[in-house]
């Protein structure tokens, strides 16, 4: 019996060693090396250590194929030493890449390089030797008909505790969201705002906020850390961007250019800039502290990994909660969601005697985390509205509430999601 119990403790701390490793790895897009500024290599990264693991994509030296995602029409390239691959369409990395974003249900890392309006991802199961790329044009990538004026690229990219993903320009003037199917839809959700807190910091200063990456929590926010050490929280319900303080601690001329969370929900931040290795911070008090015996060969324009930031407070939260903990949802009786469970990805909800004008509805999950969020107009006694669920929602127990323009709860109907 005691030998079993030690196998049995053996196997749990080796699962115990490999989940956490996995939850570490992350990728890094980089240079060729020390002194090298072209962001147009993919290298998987230890978070828990700062070091390179592998190459996964090199310039010049890595074949591979890539697809439109739309025309079907594939490039297969054995590179050609004599072609222009840093402002071509066809290579994967052309023209660089300062953000990106790893999609850990699909195995996919999705990334929009500057400069050329499509959105790229590459297939992390394909097991061949040449990697594959995809690729899907939009013209809500806006590029700027003046190669200096870097306003519009992306460089903040993370996938969200809803499944899709999001990416952020420069300005802040966009904010779009993406699926991370095998034909991704690309919606524009508009500008951010800055919250009235800020005290004259804003999301869309040059100075303070352009550039960097960003990093997304397991209650629906995302944060964006930009280049020059500002983080701000970001919420997408109402994109108003609230300045949470500046990172201290980090050397001088280190740009804070990517981040990722590691397994133990703290972020870590690289430099496209410098060659000064990772540095390890935490949300509560921003201070870097630098990660010794890190890679210090490559800088990184972009770190993506799939954690999620306060994910040990959010499973407390739906471990802990129970429904009569909640006294201030008052449940609907009156089946206005059809068909109830839902089985598919859209469901219908049904306004009666409810008087004109627009509604909010909001799907959360048991603990009050909003997933989403619609705005409906009513212009009848009765009308049926119908929701697309975004992403993939896990199964089990939701809440719809609806709002009108007072924000004073109208309905509040359970949902299940099979």
């Amino acid at each position: 019996m005691k030998s079993k119990i030690l196998l049995s403790s053996a196997l749990l701390v080796t699962a115990l060693a490999a989940n956490a490793q996995q939850s570490n790895k992350a990728y890094a897009i980089t240079g060729d090396g020390t002194k090298d500024f072209l962001w147009m290599n993919i290298r998987q990264v230890d978070l828990s250590t700062g070091k390179v693991e592998k190459t996964i994509f090199q310039r010049s030296k890595t074949n591979f194929t890539m697809t439109d995602a739309a025309s079907k029409k594939t490039i297969d390239q054995s590179f050609n030493t004599d072609g222009n691959i840093f402002a071509s369409k066809d290579y994967p990395t052309g023209t660089f890449v300062a953000g990106a974003a790893y999609d850990r249900r699909s195995n996919k890392l999705f990334f929009i390089p500057m400069r050329m309006g499509e959105l790229r991802w590459l297939d992390l199961d394909s097991k061949q030797d040449a990697p594959k790329f995809y690729t899907i044009s939009s013209p809500l990538l806006k590029v700027s008909a003046v190669a200096t004026d870097e306003a519009n690229h992306i460089t903040r990219m993370v996938i969200g505790a809803d499944g899709n993903g999001y990416a952020i320009t420069n300005d802040g003037n966009s904010v779009i969201r993406f699926t991370t199917g095998k034909k991704p839809v690309i919606t524009d959700l508009g500008n951010l705002i800055d919250d009235e807190k800020n005290g004259g910091i804003s999301i869309h200063n040059k100075c303070t906020s352009w550039g960097g990456d960003m990093v997304a929590d397991a209650f629906g926010k995302l944060y964006i850390i930009s280049a020059s050490h500002s983080v701000f929280s970001i919420d997408l319900n109402s994109r108003v961007a609230t300045y949470k303080g500046a990172i201290t601690g980090l050397p001088g001329g280190y740009t804070t250019n990517g981040a990722a969370v590691d397994a133990e929900g703290n972020i870590i931040v690289s430099s496209a800039n410098v060659f000064e290795g990772y540095y390890k911070l935490k949300l509560d008090d921003l201070k870097a502290v630098k990660m010794e015996g890190s890679d210090v060969v490559y800088n990184a324009s972009d770190l993506a990994n799939g954690n999620l930031l306060l994910q040990k407070e959010a499973d407390a939260a739906k471990k802990f909660v129970v429904v009569e903990d909640l006294p201030k949802i008052a449940i609907n009786t009156d089946n206005r969601v059809f068909p109830n469970p839902v089985t598919g990805s859209t469901f219908k909800v049904l306004f009666d005697n409810n008087k004109n004008g627009v509604y909010t509805l909001i799907l959360t999950d048991i603990t009050g985390r909003p997933l989403q969020s619609k705005k409906v107009t009513i212009v009848k006694g009765q009308q049926t509205e119908t929701i697309s669920l975004n992403g993939s929602p896990a199964k089990g127990t939701y809440m719809l509430k609806a709002l009108d323009e007072k924000n004073q709860v109208v309905f509040t109907e359970k949902l299940i999601i099979q």
